[in-house]
């Protein structure tokens, strides 16, 4: 799979909801390094109107993929207790790492009885500090392992899309495991600068009973949020014309920026697509790479019809 020791150093970057200053960065130099390489420039927009988020637009622009740049993580409250950030998997013996006023931090999470989260280490932790899980890439013939696949795989996709789109809009926003916060206003900046009214979430799934590892990408048709209808199905149709091996999924939970874009007062159709991944919100993030590959070949074959 080409691009994938890119993708290994986004998985490394530290970068918990509401702290995405590293991820921004990072994202910022690789976009400046490369984009004479790609097959438009991109203008760019990012700032203090935008906070950490970054918006690319290219050429004439009819549709925009969101990709959230944040992980799950925690943040060290009183005597080194944990309060989570999102929804993170909580299993006493996980090593996290950070970094406070005294210096790098490397700790063992630890679930008392009474359920209370909190750390092993030798010193009293900075109150406030943001805690990630201690990055483990591994990697096999057929698939990539790793924390925070969720969603450093769809920022990567994103950054691959760049590649080769002429017109189109690529967001990476911030917040979202944590209750998003960004979208409202990256999708006024958008639909009333650009009059966008698509929009592709690049994010991962789950592995469930009916979407199984090795069948393709995932079309969402709906989680907790309710897509429109015959917006999917435009989306499904263009797909079986892609070429791209694809599934279809059904959930009733579950989230992404496109249920914040739904709640805005804009008219933003939104489609969730992303790979199957196992052991979710864990440091043991698996996903195949020949889905990751199908999932590709969709973006750039919807970004080009949309």
């Amino acid at each position: 799979m080409e691009g994938v020791e890119l993708l290994e150093t986004l998985c490394s970057i530290r970068a918990a909801s509401g702290d995405e200053r590293k991820m921004k960065a990072f994202l910022l130099d690789h976009i400046l390094r490369n984009q004479d390489n790609w097959k438009n420039k991109p203008e760019i927009f990012y700032g203090d109107d935008f906070q950490d988020c970054i918006v690319l637009v290219f050429g004439c622009p009819r549709a925009a993929v969101f990709a959230h740049m944040d992980s799950i993580g925690f943040t060290a409250r009183y005597k080194n207790q944990l309060v989570k950030i999102g929804a993170p998997h909580i299993q006493s013996g996980i090593i996290l790492v950070g970094e406070d006023r005294h210096g790098e931090i490397e700790c063992e999470l630890q679930l008392d009885e009474d359920r209370t989260i909190s750390c092993l280490f030798d010193r009293e932790i900075d109150r406030g500090t943001n805690l990630t899980f201690m990055p483990d890439w591994r990697e096999t013939e057929d698939a990539v392992q790793c924390c925070y696949m969720d969603n450093r795989l769809g920022v990567w996709t994103a950054l691959e899309i760049c590649k080769t789109l002429e017109d189109g809009i690529i967001v990476f926003s911030c917040w979202e495991e944590h209750g998003g916060g960004s979208v409202p206003y990256l999708a006024k900046f958008i639909h009333e600068k650009y009059q966008i009214r698509k929009a592709l979430i690049s994010d991962i799934t789950w592995v469930t009973d009916g979407v199984p590892a090795g069948n393709g990408t995932v079309i969402s048709l709906r989680d907790s949020g309710l897509p429109r209808r015959s917006f999917v199905e435009q989306i499904i149709q263009l797909a079986k014309k892609s070429g791209a091996k694809f599934q279809l999924e059904v959930e009733g939970s579950g989230g992404s920026d496109g249920n914040e874009l739904q709640k805005q007062p804009y008219p933003i159709d939104w489609c969730f697509i992303g790979p199957p991944e196992e052991n979710v919100h864990t440091p043991d993030e698996k996903v195949r790479k020949s889905d990751i590959t199908e999932n590709l070949k969709l973006y750039r074959y919807l970004m080009q019809k949309l």
